[in-house]
């Protein structure tokens, strides 16, 4: 089986072209292929399918199998590998996700060095920060802001969730690059009060234009990057106070911009092209 390898902020992914048909991957397919050590390493596998209303179809299955929603990072990956196969010729385009169509666009390039860095825009929706929308038990209609969550065999934690089309739980901390991430990110994944799991973003305020994160992605664990983690993090620091709707979130694996206005949250940051390989079986 022919794939690609992409990554953008350092969340990587396995591109398959099923645009022209194809068998999808079963959930245990995409475990092989992510696995690190016996399979080719990956986040996640990205299917580029048709859209019957959209320019493209994005389906995404975790690392341990489970499909996700949405996924920002992958989103421009998915744009960029569109037009590297040339299923795409424009700047913008419009993708199906589970989450809803979303717009990719190409956004002002950068240069590291004398490398140029291409960067693309994703219109990641409407955040959603109710109970129901998230989903996470309690009284629907409750906004899931500073709100104190107990934990096994540790101090609970405050923390702000919101729904970008996936669910995240936001927790402020006052050393990123201090803290058991480890160990409280799979606790907060897997609390009674998430009936889907969650994502978990651990978030360090720099300044009022600047936060630091580290996430726990559901389905994969710790990673270098994730887009909509992003997003969630801005929002939740926003709706807390700590800082404008405009801000740079700086993670393992690189900066990714979030600007949330009345029309939603638009998502800027690098994508990039890695290798192409073929499996034997």
């Amino acid at each position: 089986m022919e794939f690609f390898k992409y990554e953008a902020a350092g969340n990587d992914f396995i591109m398959l072209d099923r645009f022209s048909g194809g068998n999808e991957t079963t959930p245990d397919e995409a475990r092989r292929l992510c696995a690190r050590r016996t399979g080719v390493g990956a986040d996640g596998v990205i299917e580029m399918l048709p859209s019957d209303s959209c320019d493209l179809k994005m389906r995404i299955l975790n690392a341990d199998g489970s499909e996700a929603q949405m996924c920002g990072n992958g989103a421009r990956a998915l744009f960029l590998f569109a037009l590297d196969r040339g299923v795409l010729d424009s700047d913008e385009a419009t993708v199906e996700t589970l989450s809803g169509a979303r717009r990719v666009s190409r956004a002002k390039t950068q240069h590291r060095g004398q490398a140029p860095v291409l960067r693309f825009s994703v219109d990641m929706g409407v955040p959603k920060y109710r109970r129901a929308d998230i989903p996470m038990e309690g009284q629907p209609t409750e906004e899931a802001v500073s709100i104190e969550l107990p934990l096994e065999s540790r101090d609970p934690v405050t923390v702000t969730c919101v729904s970008m089309g996936n669910p995240h739980c936001v927790v402020f901390v006052q050393d990123v690059n201090g803290y058991p991430v480890q160990n409280v990110g799979p606790l907060l994944e897997t609390h009674r009060f998430f009936p889907e799991r969650t994502n978990v973003e651990f978030v360090e305020i720099l300044d009022d234009g600047n936060l630091e994160a580290r996430v726990w992605e559901r389905g994969v664990g710790e990673t270098l990057a994730c887009g909509t983690g992003a997003c969630a993090s801005v929002v939740a620091a926003s709706v807390n106070g700590l800082i404008p709707k405009r801000a740079s979130v700086f993670l393992p694996g690189g900066a990714l911009v979030v600007d949330w206005t009345e029309d939603g949250v638009l998502l800027t940051g690098p994508a990039r092209h890695v290798f192409d390989g073929k499996t034997v079986h």
